[in-house]
């Protein structure tokens, strides 16, 4: 790692990296539970949900933090996108994930997807990612007919 700082959280991605390994102290679950709290005993009496076994947008903007310290900020940005997206269904990121498939959207479908991103889930970056795709889209000529 030739570029590498601390974060704004105080990790050092030498020391800290991977953060599950060397500071589970921080990670929980979207539930709250610790990661040494999800274990087979814990699954089988029942403790453990499946909403325990998602990743919190905390634990993707840590990170971002990381990869941001590392000089990969396009990978820390996905990282931001991906913790919004924790705060919608399953089934709207698969209805977003499809509708950015080439020629599968028109330039205002995306751009509706885009407003009830950024108005009903403050789901800012992936909103403007939508934007982006949808502008790309159209310079290409590969936007549903």
């Amino acid at each position: 790692m030739a570029f590498v700082k601390t974060t704004s959280a105080g990790l050092d991605p030498r020391r800290d990296y991977p953060l599950a390994s060397h500071r589970p102290e921080l990670l929980r679950t979207p539930t709250g539970k610790r990661l040494d709290e999800i274990t087979m005993e814990a699954v089988l009496a029942g403790e453990v949900v499946a909403e325990d076994l998602r990743i919190a947008p905390e634990t993707l903007r840590l990170q971002a933090e990381i990869a941001d310290s590392v000089g990969r900020p396009q990978l820390g940005q996905n990282f931001r996108r991906a913790a919004e997206l924790t705060a919608l269904p399953d089934e709207t990121v698969l209805e977003i994930y499809n509708a950015l498939r080439p020629r599968a959207s028109t330039r205002e479908r995306l751009i509706e997807i885009a407003e009830e991103l950024e108005h009903d889930h403050s789901a800012l970056l992936c909103a403007r990612l939508i934007r982006e795709a949808a502008d790309v889209y159209e310079r290409r000529g590969i936007l549903a007919g």
